[in-house]
């Protein structure tokens, strides 16, 4: 099975919707065409910025439906099979399998939570019903589960899995796995999900990036990975400050935490940049309003995301 071409850049796609909490057709499709223009090697959709877990499975499979449409074949496409347990995820399997989609992504289950044991058997059991590549997502923030790299490496060696989204925040056992892996003979493309610390991934050998701050700034990171290619290490590095000092946008949010500081920035610098009609999110999370919007528009204006005097947006609201 051949997992070679999953690298580079590869945005989990973030959904623009209406105020009505519908999805925004018109602003997904220039989204996406906005990334695949800046040179995205690839698109991942329903993972944790695309809203997965907000989502129904008719919701789900909308989404999908439209950006097999929207992405045309152009880059490869890469879809979450998330849900709980392991039959719910196989559910998923068999509905996302029937579409023209290039690899599955799937958590640990994360709710009747289980041991190593139960978590290698999960992997073991998608593996028999699909034949496309499977990543496993590292996501212990929301799952409550951290995957064990020995676990992931002897799973990749015996071809269950096809690779890793790393979304732990440990680079330090990311490095590792790095390093295991290559010494295997890479089974598996290792991917990072730490928008901050890119540089220092690729750098040890990661195969590339799946950050959501790339639907903010798809050119930034495709000029970092395509000056990774050539070894310019001191032109990742520049760009990589000024990625980590857009991501500060999240930091900035004072009136919530967590996926609605996170993926709730993101929405809104996009509807700032004028790329998204809104920010608005999926129930029970809020738009940011207010003083959070300004901050976020102030993050935008001081790293050149927006023009000097560009307004503040309030147009949907």
């Amino acid at each position: 099975m051949d997992n070679s071409k999953f690298c580079g850049v590869v945005p989990p796609v973030i959904i623009p919707l209406r105020e009505d909490r519908s999805l925004d057709k018109e602003a997904f499709e220039f989204s996406i065409n906005r990334m695949i223009d800046a040179g995205v090697n690839g698109l991942f959709f329903l993972g944790s910025s695309g809203e997965v877990a907000f989502l129904t499975d008719e919701e789900r499979m909308q989404v999908l439906h439209e950006a097999i449409r929207i992405v045309d074949g152009r880059v490869p496409v890469m879809v979450g099979v998330i849900d709980i347990e392991t039959m719910r995820v196989i559910d998923q399997v068999k509905r996302v399998s029937e579409l023209p989609i290039d690899a599955l992504v799937a958590t640990a289950p994360f709710y009747a939570l289980g041991g190593p044991c139960e978590n290698e058997r999960h992997f073991r059991t998608i593996r028999k019903y699909t034949d496309l590549p499977l990543f496993a997502y590292d996501l212990p923030v929301s799952v409550h589960t951290k995957l064990d790299p020995e676990m992931l490496l002897r799973l990749g060696t015996e071809g269950i899995i096809q690779g890793v989204k790393d979304s732990s925040a440990d680079d330090v056992t990311f490095r590792w796995l790095v390093l295991k892996n290559r010494d295997a003979g890479h089974p598996m493309q290792l991917l990072s999900g730490h928008e901050v610390v890119v540089d220092g991934a690729l750098l040890g050998g990661a195969d590339g990036s799946v950050p959501g701050l790339a639907n903010v700034d798809p050119y930034g990171y495709c000029k970092q990975w395509e000056a990774a290619q050539r070894g310019d290490w001191e032109e990742v590095a520049r760009i990589q400050d000024h990625l980590a000092r857009l991501m500060l946008m999240t930091k900035r949010v004072k009136s919530t935490v967590g996926f609605g500081a996170g993926v709730g920035a993101f929405k809104t610098a996009l509807w700032q940049m004028g790329v998204f009609n809104t920010n608005q999110m999926r129930e029970p999370v809020q738009a940011l309003v207010d003083a959070d919007v300004a901050a976020i528009h102030e993050v935008l204006r001081i790293n050149g995301m927006i023009e000097e005097n560009a307004p503040i947006r309030t147009d949907w609201a």
